[in-house]
């Protein structure tokens, strides 16, 4: 059986990016927290964020820009949002 091609998108990329430099920063603040418990309390609330992060780019790895894409990187984006919106760092 012929293994169908995976379709790209260069801007879709570029978000991918994008959220994968956000997601760097986000925790190296964390790992910068002092207080244990706090940073403690901050991985918890952001491993959330890091697992839509992952999915969506395993998804575009796997199978490549697709109808459920924008779907990945939308709750990507709500999470990360209400992320910072609740936890100052």
């Amino acid at each position: 059986m012929i293994k169908k091609r995976r379709k790209l998108n260069k801007d879709f990329e570029k978000k991918i990016y994008s959220s994968k430099k956000n997601v760097e920063l986000v925790l190296a603040k964390i790992y910068d927290i002092d207080d244990e418990d706090i940073q403690k309390e901050y991985m918890n609330a952001f491993n959330a964020v890091v697992y839509l992060y992952d999915e969506l780019k395993e998804d575009y790895e796997k199978v490549g820009f697709n109808e459920n894409s924008e779907g990945f990187l939308t709750k990507y984006k709500k999470a990360f949002n209400l992320f910072e919106s609740e936890f100052e760092i």
